[in-house]
């Protein structure tokens, strides 16, 4: 199982790099990690589970998070029910289309491999659709709505070696709040 321990934190230069394609078929490692991942985000959304485990929430984490250059994620999204989640396992991802709107998350993005808070207002786009391969290779095309993607492009900006914080401002943390919608 996954700890908080096993995810890089901010100060690890290999959150810079921008990670690799994935050839197919995976491998057993990367299958291995991807169910470690979706248990770890699942366990950290359940409150009696993240206490037990000692687990930061979290809905998304990116392979490069763990130390693994490669152009992958998983998103563990809970639904409208309490403790009920959709899951997205995500190879190669590419945005194909986006809205128009842009929006912030309003509370601020958190991040698992930052431990501290960061205020201001990261600009995302409010609709995107990406297109990408999921675990046994087949082409996949996902839409995503306000969190989901936000989420998205959080860890997409992951798998290019951005931090959310890269995109607030530091001399004006709340510039241009008028022209984003907040969620």
């Amino acid at each position: 199982m996954l700890l908080n321990k096993d995810i890089l934190d901010e100060k690890d230069k290999r959150l810079r790099l921008i990670s690799k394609e994935v050839e197919f078929p995976l491998s057993k490692e990367d299958k291995t990690t991807i169910n470690k991942m979706i248990e770890y985000l699942t366990n950290s959304q359940i409150e009696t589970l993240a206490k037990k485990y000692n687990l930061r929430p979290g809905m998304g984490l990116s392979a490069i998070q763990l130390g693994i250059n490669k152009r992958y994620f998983v998103i563990v999204h809970e639904q409208e029910i309490k403790e009920t989640f959709k899951t997205y396992v995500i190879i190669n991802p590419k945005i194909v289309s986006n809205s128009e709107e842009m929006i912030y998350v309003e509370e601020g993005e958190g991040c698992l491999s930052v431990n501290r808070e960061c205020k201001g207002i990261v600009p995302r786009y409010a609709r995107v659709t990406i297109e990408g391969y999921d675990t046994n290779g087949n082409k996949i095309k996902v839409r995503g709505r306000e969190e989901l993607a936000v989420a998205f492009q959080h860890e997409i900006d992951h798998l290019n070696g951005i931090l959310f914080y890269d995109h607030i401002d530091p001399k004006n943390p709340y510039k241009d709040a008028n022209k984003y919608r907040a969620i």
